[in-house]
């Protein structure tokens, strides 16, 4: 008798439901490419269904958050249902219940957390515990963009981890799911962990770059700025070794991705960087694929396109795609919701920030009603193997991070846009802080504090220079600017003052750039 051994390959239709720990992330890529965008939705809402039941069970805080809200669990049949839920936030569930009562089954000591602090720039810490699945949830997305943008199964690749350590999530969250998918999938793949240190990144490069295919800078933004351009400053020629990009903590302009990709001689933005959508609260939840930097800059370039999908003329969204099983993404009065299987798992959990939700199939319906054709655009830019069905979620910095002038808001995207043109490229570094001030008289003034390149001498020509620029970009993008200048003229226009590199006042070393500070008064 032959006996016939026949190994078995799960279909990508037959992935797990939810994507669990350890799962191969290459039939999920695949799936990602092939199966519909519906699919993944589907998953999603079945998913976020059960997360509700098992929470309504075992999340003592979350039984008496229904009971209260006189909402019974078993009435939540469908996603219909499930979208009536009251939401939950920082302050009606989870300052509201002693910690332990927040966890599965009302576990806390006795479990093994790892457990990470907001920065409180929007108010006091809060702490976030987090254990090994939330490793895998990062894991399992970061494989999954580390193959299709960055190779890692053809390339050896050093990751340097230059996220803050300490309390933070950024760095230690990003070492350990970097070092589960080079073990899990047995990659090439290495790690460095320099944390906020620019001379450690610039001696990783320098030190162990000939070695690899290529190296990833895992930063934030405007640190890893000051990075690239300390060591041209060092003699550094960055543009020898293979270096790409992913960043977190916040968004930023095309300019600033075409400035730190024009340091290190590449020219591609599509698979050279990417940008995370994450937080403290639920982790790494989402991140830009190639397709949503086309889109994006797609819509930078036309004002009409921007207005249609972004409905918004004043602030720079960060727009990326999401697997909903994992994280559901839910848009409620141009904010964000999301449910996900988190450290403190959360249900309807409202991230207090601005944006929206729209599906793949959406998306390309407003490109083809502004005259564009997302699939040529592709291929144009040969994206053609890259593409994920899946929907997208979009972030506006926060009316936190805004500064109130005369009624209305200013936004940091637009200074930051401003301070980036080539005119500035060689005399600062496109930090700043603003806030509002108050003459004697207390009127309202506007006051934006910039951050000189080092060796840059302070001039009146120079400060001149950025006042003119920044009047411009907020004449321009800024209607209720434009007709408060009308009225009141030059007063409203923003007092630039230029401090050394790296001075103490505003510009701290290796700690997040502070963009706002509420009043001041003179």
């Amino acid at each position: 008798m032959l006996l016939r051994i026949v190994f078995y390959i799960p279909k990508p239709h037959m992935l797990p439901l939810p994507l669990n720990e350890k799962q191969n992330a290459k039939p999920l890529l695949r799936a990602l490419h092939t199966k519909s965008e519906d699919l993944w939705i589907r998953r999603g809402e079945r998913q976020a269904l059960k997360l509700f039941r098992a929470m309504a069970e075992r999340v003592p805080a979350y039984k008496k958050f229904l009971k209260q809200n006189k909402v019974r669990p078993e009435s939540i049949k469908i996603i219909k249902d499930f979208r009536k839920l009251p939401a939950i936030d920082k302050d009606n569930y989870l300052r509201k219940y002693p910690l332990p009562e927040l966890c599965w089954d009302g576990k806390f000591s006795s479990e093994r957390w790892t457990i990470a602090s907001t920065s409180g720039s929007t108010g006091e810490p809060f702490y976030f515990p987090r254990q090994k699945k939330q490793d895998w949830q990062y894991a399992l997305m970061a494989e999954l963009y580390l193959l299709s943008n960055f190779s890692i199964d053809k390339k050896s690749t050093l990751y340097i981890d230059a996220f803050p350590l300490g309390p933070w999530i950024g760095g230690i969250f990003t070492y350990e799911a970097i070092r589960l998918v080079a073990e899990h999938g047995k990659y090439p793949l290495s790690i460095y962990t320099a944390g906020i240190n620019k001379k450690e990144i610039i001696k990783a490069v320098r030190k162990f770059g000939p070695f690899f295919d290529q190296i990833i800078i895992g930063c934030y933004g405007p640190f890893l700025k000051d990075a690239l351009d300390d060591g041209v400053r060092e003699g550094l020629d960055w543009s020898v070794y293979p270096i790409k990009f992913v960043f977190s903590a916040e968004g930023f302009t095309e300019e600033f991705r075409d400035y730190v990709l024009k340091l290190v001689g590449k020219p591609d933005p599509f698979l050279s960087t990417l940008n995370h959508y994450g937080t403290v609260d639920l982790g790494t939840m989402s991140h830009e694929t190639p397709l949503a930097i086309l889109t994006r800059r797609l819509a930078l370039a036309d004002k009409n396109l921007y207005s249609a999908v972004f409905n918004n003329s004043q602030k720079l969204p960060t727009i990326t795609q999401f697997l909903p099983e994992q994280f559901y993404f839910e848009e409620v009065q141009g904010g964000l919701y999301c449910s996900a299987d988190s450290g403190l798992p959360l249900v309807r959990y409202n991230l207090k920030d601005n944006g929206g939700v729209f599906t793949l199939e959406q998306l390309k319906k407003l490109y083809t009603d502004n005259g564009y054709s997302l699939r040529t655009e592709v291929s144009k830019n040969k994206l053609d193997k890259t593409i994920w069905q899946l929907p997208f979620v979009y972030v506006y910095e926060r009316n936190d991070f805004s500064i109130s002038l005369y009624a209305f808001q200013i936004y940091p995207e637009t200074i930051r846009r401003a301070l980036q043109v080539s005119q500035f490229e060689s005399q600062v570094t496109g930090k700043f802080t603003m806030q509002v001030i108050y003459d004697k008289a207390m009127n309202q003034g506007f006051e934006v504090n910039v951050e000189l390149k080092s060796s840059v001498k302070a001039t009146e020509k120079l400060n001149k220079d950025i006042v003119g620029v920044l009047t411009s970009a907020l004449l321009l993008e800024n209607s209720e600017f434009q007709k408060t200048h009308d009225e009141i003229g030059a007063r409203i226009e923003p007092k630039i003052i230029l401090w050394p590199y790296e001075d103490l006042t505003f510009f701290r070393p290796g700690t997040k750039q502070q963009w706002v500070i509420k009043n001041k008064i003179n």
